[in-house]
């Protein structure tokens, strides 16, 4: 599932929470939504992380605004791992001559 033509997981999930899959070369509309949805989704969690040290400093933060903050990176957090296991699955495999990745060593 890696390389050009492969299937590539979709920055959403289906019914139930199942992820989603796109056959692509990499070109055409869907591809190029899930690349619009995969940046506001870094975007967002970006702004979260900064929203997250601005709450973490002030120290009369409540227990209730802690909570809803770490739900919110829970899910912000499980979007950018979709995001980087989809474009991880997305890299060309390299070819390397020793079982440890060190060629001629």
């Amino acid at each position: 599932m890696n390389g050009v033509g492969g299937a590539r997981l979709l920055p959403w999930t289906g019914s139930g929470g199942q992820p989603c899959y796109l056959v692509t070369d990499g070109t055409g509309y869907l591809s190029r939504v899930a690349d619009d949805i995969e940046s506001v989704q870094l975007g967002m969690a970006g702004e979260l992380l900064d929203h997250a040290a601005d709450m973490l400093a002030d120290h009369k933060v409540t227990l209730a605004q802690l909570h809803f903050l770490a739900a919110r990176m829970s899910e912000a957090l499980r979007d950018v791992h979709r995001i980087a296991e989809s474009r991880g699955a997305r890299l060309a495999t390299p070819a390397y001559d020793s079982p440890d990745g060190i060629d001629g060593v």
